[in-house]
């Protein structure tokens, strides 16, 4: 069984590979990515995850780095972040971000940023 942790990391692999197929596979085709604070949708769907991230993935600094991993089961995982390269000053900037999986599939990301 694949559990959330696996596709955290396979996610978070894929993102610093700036591989973008390998990327939005490890998502539900119907994903929703919100804001955790306001509980808007950021995107939705694969498509929306491949223009918003292909976009991204063209950036050649664009990392991110694992500070901590928590598992709540199988099904969620709550990593932070700090992401260098998405700052155009070079700065880098923390998150967290919460994957809930459905299946072999992320289904839902919560991202808390600054």
């Amino acid at each position: 069984m694949t559990t959330a942790a696996d596709l955290a990391q396979r996610q978070l692999d894929a993102y610093n590979a700036h591989d973008i197929e390998a990327f939005v596979a490890c998502f539900a085709e119907d994903v929703v990515v919100a804001d955790v604070r306001t509980g808007a949708v950021i995107m939705q769907g694969r498509e929306a995850m491949h223009a918003r991230y292909g976009a991204l993935f063209a950036r050649p600094a664009l990392h991110a780095a694992l500070v901590s991993r928590t598992t709540l089961g199988d099904d969620v995982v709550l990593d932070v972040e700090r992401v260098a390269g998405l700052r155009d000053d070079g700065g880098e900037v923390d998150a967290v971000a919460i994957y809930e999986r459905r299946g072999d599939v992320i289904a839902r990301v919560w991202f808390v940023r600054p």
